[in-house]
């Protein structure tokens, strides 16, 4: 049996150098109501919530170019330590968790992502009751 997600008037930002891998994620989305933003980068992720725009919760890619996951994590928790992070990797050894967490992410997904291993994790920070 298939759950229905309502994230309803909750922004959820995907930071991912890959638009293959944003178009993915915003199809899962596409029958949940959230409100998705996609940043192609680190430094626009940061920028994005360093403005003071509001986001319930982000997922980030951790390999990326020029600034990666773990920087991009530790700088946005520098500036909102309340905004869930959640890890997404194609690395899926114990050590790579452990980096993730001490990067600031909340919580941790390895590629390819499962579509309801995501929605059954994001619902745990965002969902209606």
């Amino acid at each position: 049996m298939e759950e229905n997600y309502d994230f309803s008037g909750k922004k959820i930002l995907v930071v991912d150098d890959e638009e293959i891998n944003w178009l993915l994620i915003k199809d899962i989305f596409e029958d949940t109501n959230a409100n998705m933003r996609w940043a192609r980068v680190g430094q626009e992720a940061i920028d994005l919530v360093a403005s003071g725009e509001h986001y319930d919760l982000i997922l980030m890619d951790m390999k990326m170019p020029i600034l990666d996951g773990f920087d991009t994590t530790r700088e946005i928790k520098k500036i909102n330590r309340d905004i869930p992070v959640i890890a997404q990797t194609a690395y899926a050894m114990p050590e790579e968790r452990i980096k993730c967490t001490q990067a600031g992410c909340d919580n941790y997904l390895s590629k390819p992502i499962e579509m309801n291993v995501l929605l059954n994790m994001v619902n745990r920070y965002v969902g209606h009751l």
